[in-house]
């Protein structure tokens, strides 16, 4: 296999990797992506029949609340390559064994609004108005290189401290300083839980905020056919282009010469020369580490990357269902997402025993009903069911002997929510936090995440200080996975920011 030495290397190709791939090819820049995977891209974004033949099910990421929203993905315009997204009448449905319930619907649904009584409902209808106002410049803010100047002044005061206000607080006091029912407070907090933010972290509340609001405006959509399609679209637009992907092309390290990445070598032994730079759709770790020298690294680099603290290990399940599920709240039947967390105490007893090395007893669960949204998921009739939680990175014994008794346990949990669940079972896919590190290796200890998303590991922190605008140690080397600012989520964003980044760079240098 003889690869050339083009222009510009991706290592990588989950979606970051691939986002910034098209916006370098379509700047003209011959780029060559090189993805370790034999089979397909995408890394966690992709979609495979994990249970019975028909049945379609998403191997990581799974519902895409920025999929119309991202800069990234609306500068791409997914939907010319194929991309049709799908909504369900209500969005993240948060039911509780008593019968209570709060829901998120997106703006202009018909469904009757539910936020666990009439003033909380009141409430959240304030809380959402004043969102959508500053919807666009907000995001902008967020999800641009940091730190965004532009946006953050275009907001104004009022709204400034208005958010000032949110960000800092923890989510069970910003909770219980908005809402008076249990059922509304317990929606903020479980949003959170998508990462490593429990109720009591320190300026936890920011991105459970951010999951509540956008999830009323472009809501919790899936792509017809499965995650694989936002792949798919992605590798069709960078052909399109001019790219070229290869697959089961490992890469074991960068080239330097001198202090600047001149290109990458495969742990086949084949080289491969950059003309102008490479970017990592990588673990920060792994590229500091293992594929740079270290002894061209700084020292504090070195430290700072071996101490680093990884988020939560994900416990993944896919079930094929012979129907839907016969969920006791009404609302939950027709929502894309359930979030099973009985209280902000619930939630809190499940941050503390992950935190201590212990599996959940009672775990909190975020389910993906993809099937009632896009029927091509399953044969006729029939339906997939998606569900995570989150775990240890390692437990004592191993995982062998510990993974299908734990998924019973959070079987128990949608049964005590659904009576009935278990029987429409047909088949189950399990995949605990080493088989999602063996699918993709940036899924260091099952983390999701991109590293923790604590307060302290984000913005000038994420990786690390002053390696936060994508610019590696070694000139010519940009840092484009969830690693870095803004981090996590299916949005493009960290491959966007870095692509235009690197781009910038190379248009000065050029004479």
């Amino acid at each position: 296999m003889t690869l050339g030495d083009p222009d510009i290397v991706v290592i990588g190709s989950g979606h970051n990797g691939l986002v910034a791939a098209n916006v370098l090819a379509r700047r003209g820049f011959r780029v060559l992506v090189l993805e370790a995977h034999p089979r397909r891209p995408g890394g966690a974004l992709g979609s495979e029949a994990l249970t019975l033949p028909g049945f379609v099910h998403d191997v990581g990421a799974a519902f895409f609340p920025f999929g119309r929203l991202s800069p990234a993905f609306r500068d791409l315009k997914l939907e010319d390559f194929g991309v049709e997204w799908k909504n369900a009448p209500i969005e993240s449905a948060h039911p509780a064994a008593d019968g209570s319930v709060a829901c998120i619907i997106r703006e202009g649904s018909s469904e009757r609004p539910q936020f666990g009584s009439h003033r909380d409902e009141a409430r959240w209808r304030k809380l959402v108005e004043r969102y959508r106002r500053i919807e666009r410049p907000l995001l902008d803010a967020l999800l641009l290189p940091f730190p965004a100047i532009r946006p953050l002044l275009s907001l104004g005061p009022g709204a400034a401290l208005h958010l000032l206000r949110i960000f800092t607080s923890r989510p069970r006091r910003l909770a219980e300083r908005l809402f008076e029912s249990e059922a509304a407070r317990r929606v903020i907090p479980a949003l959170g839980l998508h990462v490593d933010v429990g109720p009591d972290d320190r300026f936890g509340s920011a991105l459970g905020y951010m999951l509540a609001m956008t999830a009323t405006t472009n809501g919790y959509a899936v792509p017809r056919g499965g995650a694989a399609a936002l792949t798919n679209a992605l590798v069709t637009a960078f052909e399109r282009y001019g790219g070229r992907l290869v697959l089961g092309a490992e890469v074991g390290a960068i080239i330097a010469d001198g202090r600047r990445a001149a290109g990458v070598r495969l742990t086949s032994g084949e080289e491969v020369r950059a003309r102008f730079a490479v970017l990592a759709n990588t673990a920060a770790p792994t590229l500091l580490l293992r594929l740079c020298e270290s002894a061209r690294m700084p020292a504090r680099v070195v430290r700072r990357m071996r101490a680093f603290e990884q988020g939560w290990g994900t416990f993944k399940m896919d079930w094929a269902l012979s129907g839907p599920v016969p969920w006791s709240v009404e609302a939950a039947r027709n929502s894309a997402v359930v979030h099973a967390g009985d209280s902000i105490d619930d939630l809190a007893r499940f941050t503390s025993e992950v935190r201590a090395g212990r599996l959940p007893e009672n775990p909190y669960l975020v389910i993906g009903q993809q099937s009632l949204l896009d029927p091509s998921r399953a044969p006729e009739g029939r339906h997939t069911l998606y569900a995570y939680t989150h775990v240890p990175n390692r437990i004592d014994g191993g995982w062998p002997a510990r993974a299908e008794h734990f998924a019973d346990v959070a079987e128990a949990r949608i049964e005590r929510l659904a009576p009935g669940f278990r029987s429409l079972i047909l088949a189950r896919h399990v995949a605990s936090p080493p088989d999602l590190e063996a699918m993709d290796q940036n899924l260091i200890g099952g983390d999701l995440g991109g590293g923790s998303n604590a307060w302290n590991h984000q913005l000038l922190f994420r990786p690390l200080f002053p390696y936060f605008r994508y610019r590696m140690p070694l000139a010519g080397l940009y840092l484009c996975s969830s690693y870095a600012h803004p981090g996590a989520g299916v949005h493009g964003m960290c491959g966007y920011n870095a692509a235009l980044t690197a781009a910038r760079d190379l248009e000065r240098a050029r004479p």
